[in-house]
């Protein structure tokens, strides 16, 4: 197995399973008033399996459809970025216990995706159409997270 293909499925392992270690479901999150369409909680992990596994195969795609090291530097400092920006997500909500700051940071998520998908477009359509379901599955847990916050406020 080559370098890109490891690194892309170990962050995409590592977003995982520090996803799922920094989401307690615990008394906290039972109390929240939540919207109507909240999914129910099991639903969550395979989801972010999914759209992660998606994302992985994304950037090995995009990163094999590079033409140059400027495309390639391209590619990893997209998804990097959106590393960053879907690691902190998490800790925020549950940890901290404050989905408001949550919504203010999955506005940069949501915008490292859209990046993503635009960005990628010229590389690769099908790395870049790889995305569009992490981009759709934030969109919507952005509204989530919108809810919650105008259901349960004020925070801190």
């Amino acid at each position: 197995m080559e370098i890109p293909v490891i690194i892309a499925i170990g962050v995409a392992v590592f977003l995982g399973g520090a996803g799922g270690l920094m989401t307690p479901i615990g008394p906290w999150y039972h109390n929240l008033k939540k919207p109507s369409l909240q999914p129910p909680n099991w639903l969550f992990g395979p989801a972010w399996s999914i759209i992660l596994g998606l994302a992985a195969w994304s950037a090995i795609t995009a990163w094999y459809a590079a033409d140059t090291r400027p495309e390639q530097a391209r590619v990893i400092c997209l998804f990097s970025t959106n590393a960053v920006c879907h690691f902190l997500w998490s800790p925020l909500f549950f940890r901290a216990q404050r989905p408001d700051w949550a919504l203010v940071e999955v506005v940069f998520l949501w915008v490292s995706l859209v990046l993503l998908v635009t960005l990628l477009w010229p590389i690769s359509p099908f790395a870049s159409a790889l995305v569009m379901p992490y981009l759709a599955w934030v969109t919507f847990a952005a509204w989530l997270n919108s809810a919650i916050v105008k259901l349960n406020r004020p925070f801190g």
